[in-house]
């Protein structure tokens, strides 16, 4: 498969830069086995699910993971906290982060921020993230210094409405790890959630803590020679349990975005199979990718945000509902005006019918 087959097309106008007056005030294309798109609003959703269907969300919340500052040199410095690495005492200190300078800091090199009242040593490198080692517990110093790390496409600063929208209305605040916020799961508010109750919709959580490789470009032609970012993720056996009884009395497993199937596939691979399908508690890091002929042990719909191109949650999308469904979805998109991106518009995906089992990398 190649790079291109997951490139479309998108005009500058159709890129939400700003959320919604209201989370649930979002269109919702609606895409079946067939390929045939139906315009909705998201406020349509109760009326798509069952009584004893189980929608499945991701609880992580947002760092404000972005710092400015100044090399010791003088230079401008841009940060954005990746991952935080407790050490054997557990403490928060260190982090491996995401650089942006004139030059790349040098091994012990310190970056200095909030006017000089924070510091932090270049400790070593990963790949392309820095390890660096900071002078407090490095939570506090986001919390009062940082910057919520809205997309890049975006092309802005996060604003005060950011913090409040660009996070889910059921994160975990013991949770605070995510760079990049579950989008899906932002069209949901309380409403939403009493309509799906009250119909009898079951909820329930994993976590996966995102990566500021969500927005990595795929830059190899041979999609199969991609290197996915890896991310935490937990899938607790409270949940695991409800989607094994779900499933054994007739119910679908509704997947809120790319993350929450990410962590669910990632469970079954490692805790079941196709022959023994019962799901079992899991957490680890995963970097698994999911492209057109995988096959799915445990997600029966997806509700989505439609995805950059050539990126690897486009080719994710394409894998459970077809990638020629997903480009006349797309095309459907664009040609009636919807909303792109982390705040755009959302779809509902069926899963493809009598798929032949394919291949996972992980």
């Amino acid at each position: 498969m190649k790079l291109s087959d997951f490139d479309y097309y998108l005009p500058e106008n159709l890129i939400a830069r700003y959320p919604l007056a209201e989370r649930s005030a979002s269109r919702l294309l609606y895409v079946n086995t067939n390929g045939n798109p139906q315009d909705l609003q998201f406020t349509d959703l109760p009326n798509l699910l069952n009584a004893g269907d189980l929608v499945v969300f991701n609880d992580t919340k947002v760092m404000k993971a972005r710092l400015f500052g100044q090399k010791d040199t003088g230079g401008a410095v841009e940060i954005l906290v990746e991952r935080i690495l407790p050490n054997d005492e557990n403490q928060t200190n260190t982090a491996f982060c995401h650089v942006r300078a004139s030059k790349s800091p040098k091994l012990g090199q310190s970056l200095h921020f909030a006017d000089g009242k924070v510091t932090a040593t270049m400790m070593g490198r990963a790949d392309n993230l820095f390890m660096l080692a900071f002078s407090e517990p490095i939570l506090p110093i986001l919390e009062n210094h940082g910057e919520l790390p809205i997309p890049p496409y975006f092309e802005r600063h996060a604003d005060s409405d950011d913090e409040t929208r660009y996070q889910t209305i059921f994160h975990n605040p013991d949770k605070l790890a995510s760079v990049a916020a579950p989008t899906a799961s932002l069209h949901f508010d309380d409403k939403i959630l009493s309509e799906l109750k009250s119909k009898g919709v079951n909820s329930a959580f994993v976590t996966l803590h995102v990566g500021a490789g969500t927005f990595a470009p795929v830059k190899t032609d041979d999609i199969l020679a991609h290197k996915m970012h890896s991310e935490y993720a937990e899938l607790p056996q409270a949940t695991a349990d409800l989607i094994n009884q779900t499933k054994q009395h007739g119910g679908k497993i509704i997947a809120v975005g790319t993350t929450v199937t990410r962590v669910l596939e990632t469970a079954f691979n490692k805790t079941a199979s196709f022959d023994n399908p019962s799901l079992s508690a899991w957490a680890g890091d995963t970097d698994i990718f999911i492209y057109p002929s995988y096959r799915f042990g445990v997600i029966d719909r997806l509700i989505t945000n439609f995805h950059l191109p050539k990126s690897t949650l486009l080719m994710l999308v394409s894998a459970f509902n077809g990638t020629q469904n997903i480009k006349n979805a797309y095309a459907h998109a664009i040609t009636n005006n919807y909303r792109f991106f982390s705040y755009g518009d959302a779809m509902i995906l069926d899963k493809m019918i009598d798929k032949s089992a394919g291949k996972c990398l992980e």
